[in-house]
Protein backbone atom coordinates (compact mmCIF):
# COMPACT_ATOMS: atom_id res chain seq x y z
CA UNK A 1 0.00 0.00 0.00
CA UNK A 2 1.42 3.78 -0.99
CA UNK A 3 1.83 5.22 2.38
CA UNK A 4 -0.16 8.34 2.11
CA UNK A 5 1.33 11.98 2.53
CA UNK A 6 0.82 14.56 4.92
CA UNK A 7 -1.47 16.49 2.46
CA UNK A 8 -3.72 13.55 1.79
CA UNK A 9 -3.88 12.50 5.46
CA UNK A 10 -4.76 16.02 6.66
CA UNK A 11 -7.90 15.92 3.88
CA UNK A 12 -9.10 12.84 4.78
CA UNK A 13 -8.63 14.42 8.73
CA UNK A 14 -10.89 17.75 8.16
CA UNK A 15 -13.65 15.82 5.60
CA UNK A 16 -14.28 13.78 8.75
CA UNK A 17 -14.42 16.81 10.95
CA UNK A 18 -15.82 19.30 8.91
CA UNK A 19 -19.78 18.36 9.79
CA UNK A 20 -19.32 18.46 13.59
CA UNK A 21 -15.92 21.25 14.12
CA UNK A 22 -16.41 24.70 12.76
CA UNK A 23 -12.17 24.36 13.56
CA UNK A 24 -11.67 21.52 11.36
CA UNK A 25 -8.76 22.53 9.80
CA UNK A 26 -6.69 23.76 12.88
CA UNK A 27 -7.69 20.72 14.80
CA UNK A 28 -6.67 18.27 12.10
CA UNK A 29 -3.14 20.10 11.45
CA UNK A 30 -2.70 20.19 15.56
CA UNK A 31 -3.25 16.43 15.76
CA UNK A 32 -0.96 15.89 12.88
CA UNK A 33 1.43 17.96 13.95
CA UNK A 34 1.53 16.70 17.30
CA UNK A 35 1.68 12.96 15.98
CA UNK A 36 4.65 13.26 13.92
CA UNK A 37 6.45 15.35 16.82
CA UNK A 38 6.96 18.01 14.51
CA UNK A 39 5.83 22.01 14.83
CA UNK A 40 2.63 22.39 12.35
CA UNK A 41 4.82 24.75 9.96
CA UNK A 42 6.32 20.98 9.24
CA UNK A 43 2.92 20.30 7.38
CA UNK A 44 3.13 23.18 5.23
CA UNK A 45 6.73 23.03 4.30
CA UNK A 46 6.76 19.18 3.24
CA UNK A 47 2.73 18.60 1.86
CA UNK A 48 4.10 15.43 -0.09
CA UNK A 49 5.91 13.66 3.11
CA UNK A 50 4.89 10.48 3.12
CA UNK A 51 3.70 9.52 6.51
CA UNK A 52 5.19 6.19 8.44
CA UNK A 53 2.48 3.72 9.76
CA UNK A 54 2.93 4.71 13.49
CA UNK A 55 2.64 8.69 12.76
CA UNK A 56 -0.31 7.76 10.65
CA UNK A 57 -1.98 5.02 13.05
CA UNK A 58 -1.55 7.56 15.55
CA UNK A 59 -3.14 10.51 13.35
CA UNK A 60 -6.14 7.90 12.70
CA UNK A 61 -6.97 7.47 16.24
CA UNK A 62 -6.43 11.18 17.45
CA UNK A 63 -9.00 12.16 14.69
CA UNK A 64 -11.36 9.27 16.04
CA UNK A 65 -10.92 10.46 19.35
CA UNK A 66 -11.99 14.31 18.08
CA UNK A 67 -15.04 13.11 16.16
CA UNK A 68 -16.80 11.31 19.55
CA UNK A 69 -16.05 15.13 20.80
CA UNK A 70 -12.74 15.13 23.04
CA UNK A 71 -11.22 18.60 23.17
CA UNK A 72 -8.07 18.15 20.98
CA UNK A 73 -6.28 20.52 23.96
CA UNK A 74 -6.69 16.82 26.50
CA UNK A 75 -5.49 15.10 23.50
CA UNK A 76 -2.41 17.00 23.15
CA UNK A 77 -2.08 17.20 26.83
CA UNK A 78 -1.30 21.10 25.33
CA UNK A 79 -2.70 24.21 25.29
CA UNK A 80 -1.49 27.96 24.58
CA UNK A 81 -2.23 30.93 26.28
CA UNK A 82 -0.79 34.15 26.11
CA UNK A 83 2.13 33.17 23.90
CA UNK A 84 2.90 30.35 26.84
CA UNK A 85 2.38 26.54 26.29
CA UNK A 86 1.03 24.87 28.68
CA UNK A 87 0.51 21.32 30.32
CA UNK A 88 -3.28 20.89 30.21
CA UNK A 89 -5.21 17.69 31.84
CA UNK A 90 -8.70 16.14 32.55
CA UNK A 91 -8.30 17.79 36.12
CA UNK A 92 -7.33 21.56 34.29
CA UNK A 93 -10.21 23.85 32.58
CA UNK A 94 -8.40 24.50 29.18
CA UNK A 95 -7.42 27.43 28.82
CA UNK A 96 -9.34 29.98 26.73
CA UNK A 97 -8.78 33.05 24.48
CA UNK A 98 -11.63 35.46 26.17
CA UNK A 99 -9.67 34.75 29.56
CA UNK A 100 -6.24 36.89 28.29
CA UNK A 101 -8.87 40.02 28.46
CA UNK A 102 -8.18 38.87 32.48
CA UNK A 103 -4.53 39.15 31.71
CA UNK A 104 -4.86 42.25 29.82
CA UNK A 105 -6.31 44.52 32.47
CA UNK A 106 -4.15 43.42 35.05
CA UNK A 107 -0.96 44.53 33.33
CA UNK A 108 -2.47 47.34 32.60
CA UNK A 109 -2.55 48.16 36.46
CA UNK A 110 0.74 46.80 36.85
CA UNK A 111 4.04 48.94 36.10
CA UNK A 112 6.76 46.94 34.78
CA UNK A 113 9.11 46.93 37.53
CA UNK A 114 6.52 47.31 39.95
CA UNK A 115 7.30 44.62 43.31
CA UNK A 116 3.36 44.20 43.68
CA UNK A 117 2.08 41.32 45.16
CA UNK A 118 -0.67 39.74 43.90
CA UNK A 119 -2.61 36.39 44.11
CA UNK A 120 -4.75 34.22 41.37
CA UNK A 121 -7.39 32.20 43.21
CA UNK A 122 -8.40 28.79 41.38
CA UNK A 123 -5.48 28.68 39.09
CA UNK A 124 -6.09 25.72 37.69
CA UNK A 125 -3.49 25.53 34.45
CA UNK A 126 -1.58 28.11 36.16
CA UNK A 127 -2.65 30.19 32.51
CA UNK A 128 -3.52 33.54 34.54
CA UNK A 129 -0.85 33.41 37.21
CA UNK A 130 1.71 32.24 34.64
CA UNK A 131 1.05 35.21 32.36
CA UNK A 132 1.53 37.61 35.00
CA UNK A 133 4.72 36.58 36.44
CA UNK A 134 6.21 36.41 33.03
CA UNK A 135 5.13 39.22 32.01
CA UNK A 136 6.07 41.32 35.24
CA UNK A 137 9.04 39.23 36.83
CA UNK A 138 9.62 42.09 39.75
CA UNK A 139 5.91 40.80 40.98
CA UNK A 140 5.18 38.13 43.30
CA UNK A 141 2.22 36.09 42.49
CA UNK A 142 0.53 33.48 45.00
CA UNK A 143 -1.72 30.89 43.08
CA UNK A 144 -4.72 29.12 44.81
CA UNK A 145 -6.17 26.17 43.69
CA UNK A 146 -8.61 23.38 45.50
CA UNK A 147 -7.78 20.20 44.09
CA UNK A 148 -3.94 18.92 44.24
CA UNK A 149 -3.95 17.25 41.10
CA UNK A 150 -4.54 20.43 38.87
CA UNK A 151 -2.01 22.57 41.30
CA UNK A 152 0.15 19.82 40.29
CA UNK A 153 0.00 20.48 36.34
CA UNK A 154 -0.06 24.03 37.38
CA UNK A 155 3.25 23.57 39.03
CA UNK A 156 4.55 21.77 36.40
CA UNK A 157 3.89 24.64 33.90
CA UNK A 158 5.86 27.11 36.05
CA UNK A 159 8.79 24.66 36.29
CA UNK A 160 9.20 24.13 32.48
CA UNK A 161 8.65 27.88 32.18
CA UNK A 162 11.72 28.51 34.34
CA UNK A 163 9.35 31.09 36.40
CA UNK A 164 10.89 32.03 40.21
CA UNK A 165 8.20 34.86 41.14
CA UNK A 166 4.93 32.52 41.55
CA UNK A 167 4.23 30.58 44.53
CA UNK A 168 1.25 27.36 45.04
CA UNK A 169 -1.01 26.53 47.61
CA UNK A 170 -3.85 24.34 48.10
CA UNK A 171 -6.38 25.88 49.59
CA UNK A 172 -10.36 27.19 48.63
CA UNK A 173 -10.50 30.70 47.45
CA UNK A 174 -9.13 33.38 49.89
CA UNK A 175 -8.47 30.73 52.95
CA UNK A 176 -4.57 30.77 52.21
CA UNK A 177 -4.49 34.53 51.77
CA UNK A 178 -3.19 37.04 54.96
CA UNK A 179 -4.67 39.91 55.99
CA UNK A 180 -4.09 43.55 53.97
CA UNK A 181 -0.96 41.68 52.51
CA UNK A 182 -2.21 41.58 48.47
CA UNK A 183 -2.30 44.85 46.21
CA UNK A 184 -4.39 42.48 43.83
CA UNK A 185 -6.24 39.61 43.26
CA UNK A 186 -7.36 38.00 40.11
CA UNK A 187 -9.97 35.15 39.51
CA UNK A 188 -11.11 33.18 36.47
CA UNK A 189 -13.57 31.42 38.80
CA UNK A 190 -16.27 29.17 37.92
CA UNK A 191 -19.21 31.06 36.68
CA UNK A 192 -21.51 28.11 34.78
CA UNK A 193 -25.33 27.94 36.18
CA UNK A 194 -26.17 24.45 37.32
CA UNK A 195 -28.73 24.13 34.66
CA UNK A 196 -26.90 25.65 32.28
CA UNK A 197 -27.66 23.73 28.79
CA UNK A 198 -24.09 24.16 27.45
CA UNK A 199 -22.54 22.03 30.26
CA UNK A 200 -23.81 18.74 27.95
CA UNK A 201 -22.27 19.90 24.34
CA UNK A 202 -18.90 20.28 23.50
CA UNK A 203 -15.40 20.62 24.98
CA UNK A 204 -16.87 21.93 27.79
CA UNK A 205 -18.81 18.41 28.80
CA UNK A 206 -15.11 16.66 29.13
CA UNK A 207 -14.29 19.02 31.32
CA UNK A 208 -14.00 19.18 35.49
CA UNK A 209 -17.38 20.35 36.79
CA UNK A 210 -16.22 21.59 39.73
CA UNK A 211 -13.65 24.47 37.08
CA UNK A 212 -17.12 25.09 35.71
CA UNK A 213 -20.44 25.63 38.19
CA UNK A 214 -20.84 27.98 40.60
CA UNK A 215 -24.56 27.28 41.82
CA UNK A 216 -28.06 28.15 40.71
CA UNK A 217 -26.95 31.28 38.77
CA UNK A 218 -23.37 30.61 38.66
CA UNK A 219 -22.29 33.72 40.95
CA UNK A 220 -21.31 31.51 43.94
CA UNK A 221 -17.46 31.22 43.36
CA UNK A 222 -17.70 34.85 42.50
CA UNK A 223 -19.81 36.04 45.77
CA UNK A 224 -17.62 34.34 47.97
CA UNK A 225 -14.44 35.62 46.79
CA UNK A 226 -16.00 38.81 46.70
CA UNK A 227 -16.84 38.70 50.38
CA UNK A 228 -13.73 37.20 51.32
CA UNK A 229 -11.16 39.57 49.35
CA UNK A 230 -11.85 42.74 51.15
CA UNK A 231 -9.51 41.40 53.78
CA UNK A 232 -6.65 40.17 51.92
CA UNK A 233 -6.50 43.39 50.11
CA UNK A 234 -4.53 46.33 51.08
CA UNK A 235 -6.41 49.79 51.20
CA UNK A 236 -7.27 50.98 47.41
CA UNK A 237 -5.76 46.95 46.47
CA UNK A 238 -7.89 45.79 43.34
CA UNK A 239 -9.56 42.54 42.66
CA UNK A 240 -10.18 41.67 38.94
CA UNK A 241 -12.88 39.18 37.89
CA UNK A 242 -13.68 36.77 35.27
CA UNK A 243 -17.21 36.22 34.48
CA UNK A 244 -20.46 35.39 31.73
CA UNK A 245 -21.93 38.67 29.39
CA UNK A 246 -25.19 37.73 31.54
CA UNK A 247 -23.83 38.08 34.69
CA UNK A 248 -21.59 42.04 34.70
CA UNK A 249 -24.68 43.87 36.44
CA UNK A 250 -24.90 40.89 39.04
CA UNK A 251 -21.33 41.04 39.84
CA UNK A 252 -21.42 45.03 40.16
CA UNK A 253 -23.85 44.99 42.83
CA UNK A 254 -22.20 42.45 44.25
CA UNK A 255 -19.21 44.26 44.61
CA UNK A 256 -21.41 47.65 45.66
CA UNK A 257 -23.20 45.46 48.43
CA UNK A 258 -19.63 45.12 49.43
CA UNK A 259 -18.56 48.70 48.99
CA UNK A 260 -15.95 48.21 46.77
CA UNK A 261 -15.51 51.27 44.88
CA UNK A 262 -14.17 52.22 41.02
CA UNK A 263 -16.23 49.89 39.37
CA UNK A 264 -15.45 49.15 35.55
CA UNK A 265 -16.14 46.24 33.37
CA UNK A 266 -14.18 45.67 30.16
CA UNK A 267 -15.32 43.31 27.19
CA UNK A 268 -12.91 40.53 25.58
CA UNK A 269 -12.27 40.28 21.67
CA UNK A 270 -15.83 38.79 20.64
CA UNK A 271 -17.23 42.58 22.78
CA UNK A 272 -18.61 40.08 25.51
CA UNK A 273 -18.99 41.49 29.12
CA UNK A 274 -15.67 39.83 30.43
CA UNK A 275 -14.00 41.11 32.96
CA UNK A 276 -15.15 43.38 36.04
CA UNK A 277 -12.35 45.18 38.00
CA UNK A 278 -13.10 47.62 41.37
CA UNK A 279 -11.20 48.73 43.96
CA UNK A 280 -11.27 48.12 48.07
CA UNK A 281 -12.66 51.23 49.54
Amino acid sequence: MTPSSIRRALENAVRRLAPLHSSARLDAEVLLAFALGRPRSHLHTWPEQPLGELAAQRFRELVARRVAGEPVAYLTGRREFWSLELEVSRDTLIPRPETETLVEQALARIPGDSPLQIADLGTGSGAVALAIAHERPACRVLATERSAATLRVAARNAQRLKLRNIRFVQDDWCAALGAATLDMIVSNPPYVAEQDPHLGRGDVQFEPRSALVAGREGLDAIAAIVEDARRSLRPEGLVLLEHADDQADSVSKLLIIKSYSGIQCYRDDSHQRRVTVARRG
